[in-house]
């Protein structure tokens, strides 16, 4: 017999838990950006400097980020931002593709018209907004950014397993890193709004061949920005040797 324990209340957070839970947020997103460095010694008065918070929020939330290996925790060295490098981005991505590919056709099976007009409305709200910011501003534009994530979000929501959604999600994380890195680069500029309009269309067609090839292609052309200048190595792909011969 299967005992069903009903879920406990939620409780209000306390100040130490909404503080640690700030700087979370705001060091997990300046690791994501680029702002952080890749192989970049994580100090923690400094980091507590930098987001005005305590010692011990600064250690909740490395360890928070720790676990989803998003930081780094070396025995006697303290903690570091991951590095970027070909090798793992490599893995990464084919990972990505079998991964996403499989929740893509599970969420095509499962159609639907709820998932597709949030499909339609996320990948118009995306279509819409510039990659980046015009005139003295300029740089990349956060709100693309967050309509990036939540049309592919979309894409792979409808698949019916939390556990794929979630492995997706922390994929999308880690793959965010050097996408930023890409695009910091001297690459050819690539049609990423006909990408997204190409892979939505077959999603809403119903043609899984054709939406998952798409969608792994989309992913592996990032890839090969960053391995066509193989003689500039990927931001951190030195510290990441260094630390390997410590």
């Amino acid at each position: 017999m299967i005992l069903l324990v009903p879920e406990p209340p939620l409780q209000k957070p306390s100040d130490k838990t909404t503080s640690a839970t700030l700087v979370y947020q705001k060091l997990r997103r300046d690791i994501l950006n680029g702002t952080m460095k890749p192989g970049q010694k994580l100090q923690i008065d400094q980091v507590a400097q930098r987001y005005d918070s305590g010692i011990n929020p600064v250690r909740e939330a490395l360890n928070r980020l720790s676990a989803e290996r998003l930081v780094d925790r070396r025995d006697q060295r303290g903690f570091f931002v991951p590095p970027l490098t070909l090798k793992a981005f490599r893995e990464l991505v084919q990972s990505r593709c079998w991964i996403e590919a499989l929740a893509l056709e599970q969420s095509i099976l499962n159609r639907t018209q709820a998932w597709e007009d949030e499909l339609i409305t996320t990948h118009y709200r995306l279509d819409r907004e510039p990659v980046r910011l015009a005139g003295e501003k300029g740089g990349d534009n956060s709100a693309w950014e967050e309509r990036h994530r939540a049309f592919h979000n979309a894409l792979i929501g409808n698949s019916g397993s939390s556990w794929v959604t979630g492995f997706c999600h922390d994929m999308m994380d880690h793959a965010e890193r050097y996408r930023f890195a890409s695009m910091s680069g001297t690459y050819p500029r690539r049609d990423s709004r006909e990408e997204h309009r190409a892979i939505m269309e077959a999603t809403i067609d119903g043609d899984i061949a054709r939406a998952t090839e798409l969608l792994t292609s989309h992913y592996r052309l990032t890839l090969q920005r960053l391995e066509e200048q193989t003689s500039a190595p990927v931001p951190g792909e030195a510290e990441a040797s260094a630390a390997t011969t410590d």
